[in-house]
């Protein structure tokens, strides 16, 4: 069995070596081979559509001078006699890789277990597209979902965003713009293990340089290649929510964050900031865990988690 100088999960250890590796961020042409590796071995190993959800693709408007964004719309078949909540879903990825498809069975547990519609976003991955790009597409596309609610069968009132990994820096930081431009007025964030600081300082980024599935070494090439070549003085809160300096008036969140992971402690900091801010949070941490642990969905620990946020998303879109 493969052993670990953490504290790991048992339960993850015989997984740890047919991981996927992340190495080589620094140059783009080993970006796009691990991105088209990595997204379709992800793709190949999903279940099947379910039977009780309806999915169909869309192309949104883009900010004005920009392309058209891709959704995918996950819609219950069974009949409501009301508004359904929705939730807005940014995937994961390292602002580098990912796509609509990797996220199919989340939106579809969403759409079936939660009767919810979801609205989940194809934005443009860095670092053909750096910042603001990508969460430039995802408000656009909020701001779609919530122009057609009607439409969707959404109660506008019930709006979630949420987002696993650097999709749940993308939320806080759609959360954002959407407060600032007095855009949707969302209900609820879910951001699971977001990626949010770009600065790289706290003790866990420090400490992690060699666990699985995401460390720092990574973490210095995604905010390089997020940020871009071109980038200039101080980095926005957009770009980067961490370095927000008011963060009152948010939806309330919930924040889930890994032991073995460098975005721990920017997770649960961020958490914190916000129940400062007298925003309604509720914050997990999850031992034995690290980065991407939740692929691995048979361990304990990767079923409470993903339980645990399941029914905290339930309980942000109820009725208030």
């Amino acid at each position: 069995m493969t052993t670990s100088k953490y504290a790991i999960d048992p339960e993850f250890l015989p997984f740890l070596s047919s991981l996927p590796a992340i190495s080589n961020l620094e140059d783009p042409k080993a970006i796009a081979a691990m991105r088209d590796a990595r997204d379709g071995g992800l793709v190949a190993v999903q279940p099947p559509p379910r039977d009780d959800v309806l999915r169909r693709d869309e192309r949104v408007p883009g900010r004005p001078g920009d392309p058209a964004v891709p959704i995918r719309i996950y819609t219950p078949k069974a009949a409501s006699g009301e508004s359904r909540p929705g939730v807005f879903e940014i995937h994961g990825g390292g602002f580098l890789f990912g796509n609509i498809a990797m996220m199919d069975p989340w939106c579809d547990a969403v759409a079936a277990h939660l009767g919810a519609v979801v609205v989940s976003v194809e934005y443009r991955l860095a670092p053909e597209h750096p910042f603001p790009a990508g969460v430039e597409d995802c408000y656009a596309a909020l701001c779609w979902m919530a122009g057609h609610a009607r439409e969707l069968g959404v109660d506008p009132a019930r709006i979630a965003i949420a987002g696993q990994s650097a999709g749940g820096g993308l939320a806080a930081a759609t959360a954002l713009l959407a407060r600032d431009r007095k855009g949707p007025a969302l209900c609820f964030q879910l951001l699971d293990i977001p990626e949010l600081d770009d600065r790289l300082e706290t003790p866990s980024m420090q400490q992690f340089t060699d666990t699985p599935m995401w460390n720092r070494p990574n973490a210095v090439w995604s905010w390089k290649h997020y940020l871009g070549p071109d980038r200039r003085g101080e980095v926005s809160p957009y770009a980067a929510p961490a370095r927000a300096t008011d963060l009152s008036g948010l939806p309330p969140a919930y924040v889930s964050t890994m032991e073995f992971d460098p975005l721990r402690d920017e997770g649960i900091d961020y958490a914190l900031r916000l129940l400062q801010a007298r925003v309604q949070v509720e914050l997990h941490s999850y031992p034995g865990t690290f980065h991407g642990s939740g692929f691995i969905a048979g361990a304990e620990v990767s079923k409470r988690a993903a339980a645990d946020a399941m029914a905290a998303l339930a309980r942000g879109l109820r009725k208030r």
